[in-house]
Order: structure tokens, then sequence, then C-alpha cells
């Protein structure tokens, strides 16, 4: 195997599909084991032993579900190419769904297939290429660096993805080149500083370049925001995840704004579509929203 062709069979597995529903199972899964193999852990780890850092990364970084099953990925991953494999007591059929129980039960071992392991081995900057073009593929540039560290990964250098400009001048015009939550609005001399274009629906799952699906928001909201901790509803009201709480920025960066308005654009032409809206609420916020009003 050429690493070429690695790189192809990973950025081509077979994602579960369900509309636009996020499933980043699988990338989550082979994030975590590029990571294993730059530590130099052995080719196969134990799903008893993986099974609670897996289940983290996707409470942490996939849509939220009150349950999380890496079973699944830990399986089906054989499936995409034969990169992948697993070993146990017994030969698990790898086309039907296997519960976390039944993969501890059967002493199962998944990793790298031996001709893949070897490949990365060898070259280093070949996991990080393939982190980087996983982390561009499925995630947004402001969670990158939250899921390297949380699988152990160093990515000094890698693919970049690049985005387009005039959608951030567009979406900044669109706020009057102000945070629409918070309206901080900083320039150093003529140069805004630290407020951003954040997506409503994420790129990589289909959402256009386009003002209906754009929000101005500073550095600090628009992690909130790509993270769940936050999300709005039609009226662009502002509701605050069950799940978030702190002390110190708290109540400055969140519970101020819980349950009110944000800033609307300055023309109705730019106002966020609700589809958008819709998909923010159902793929990323970490909900139900906090007392009150919200979504349930």
């Amino acid at each position: 195997m050429q690493p070429d062709e690695l790189k192809e069979k990973i950025l081509n597995i077979r994602i579960w599909q369900r509309g636009d529903e996020r499933a980043p199972h699988k990338p989550l899964l082979l994030l975590y084991s590029l990571a294993r193999v730059a530590r130099g852990e052995p080719r196969l780890v134990s799903f008893k032993d993986a099974v609670d850092d897996l289940k983290k990364l996707l409470k942490e970084f996939g849509p939220y579900r009150k349950i999380h099953y890496p079973s699944y990925p830990f399986v089906k991953l054989c499936n995409d190419g034969g990169f992948w494999e697993i070993e146990g007591y017994r030969v698990l059929d790898t086309t039907r769904d296997w519960l976390d129980r039944d993969l501890i039960e059967n002493n199962t071992s998944g990793g790298f297939s031996a001709e893949a392991y070897d490949l990365l081995r060898k070259d280093n900057n070949l996991i990080k290429e393939l982190a980087s073009l996983i982390l561009n593929q499925y995630f947004p540039d402001t969670l990158h660096q939250d899921i390297l560290t949380q699988v152990g990964l160093d990515l000094e250098s890698g693919a970049k993805t690049t985005r387009s400009p005039d959608f951030r001048n567009r979406v900044l015009r669109a706020y009057e080149y102000q945070c629409a939550v918070c309206g901080f609005n900083v320039r150093l001399g003529d140069t805004l500083v630290a407020v951003e274009a954040a997506h409503i629906k994420w790129h990589q799952y289909g959402g256009p370049d386009c003002e209906e699906n754009g929000i101005a928001l500073c550095t600090m909201h628009h992690k909130l925001f790509d993270k769940g901790v936050f999300t709005l509803d039609k009226s662009l009201v502002f509701w605050v995840a069950e799940e978030a709480h702190g002390t110190s920025g708290f109540d400055e960066w969140l519970m101020r704004f819980h349950g009110r308005p944000i800033r609307q654009p300055q023309s109705p032409y730019y106002y966020p579509n609700e589809n958008y809206i819709n998909w923010h609420v159902r793929e990323v916020f970490r909900g139900p929203s906090r007392h009150g009003k919200g979504y349930e």
C-alpha cells in the first residue's frame, strides 16, 4: 500500500447518512487511532480500553445524543477499503450493528491493518497530513485544536482549507462589522480584530457561503457557537445549553444574553435562513436549553 492509496481510502470512508445529520463516528475514531500510532502504541487496541475515550470524543464533538455507540464505527470501518481490522474470540459480521457490550464480551480489538500501520509508523508527516485532511473534511476550524488536544495529537503543519474571503466580508458588512451577540468591534488602525464570519450550518455538511448562512461573531462567541454552548431560534433569540455552566465569564459571555435576541443584520435579505438555524439546533447545540423558553 502506498501513501496516496491509504489517503484516498481514508478520505472516501462511507459515512452513515440521513439527510444532513452529522455522523462523525468514523472520523473521530480515525483521529484517535492516528494519535495512538504517533505515540508508538500497539497496532490494535482493546475496545474495552478505548470505549470511554471514544464516548467522550462523541459526546464532546458529535451531535447531542442521549446515548453514543462507539461500537458501530469500531466494527464497520472494516468495510472501508481494508485499512482497518478487528479480531476477537469469534469473527464478527461487519455489516451489522454491534453494541458496546458485545465487543467487550468478545474481547474485540481493532486498529489499522499491519500494512497501513507500518506505513504510518514510518512517516509521521503522513499521520499529520491525514489528521489535517480529516479535520478539514468534517469539522469547522474552531474545533480542530480542541479535537487534537483531546486525542493527544500534535499537528504542527498540514493541509489547510481555504475559506472564501468574500463570505467573511459580506457577513461582516451585513452585521455592520460587530459581533451580533455582544457588539465587540475593536479595530487596530483600520483593521477589525477578532470578529469573524461564522457559518450557521457548517460548510462540511453543505452549508453555503452566503449571508443567510452567516453571523458575525467575536472569536469567543464563534467558538462557543461551534461547540454548541448556545444556539439561536428562528427569531434570533439566544439560548444557552443546559449542560453549560461556569463561574468566571459564564454570566458575562452567556447568561446575560440568554433569552434575548441578538443584533439583526442591517437588511432583511441577510436574515439567517430558518433551515440553517434548525440544522444548528439539531446537529450542534448541546440542548436542551437552560430554564425558561427554548429547545426542550
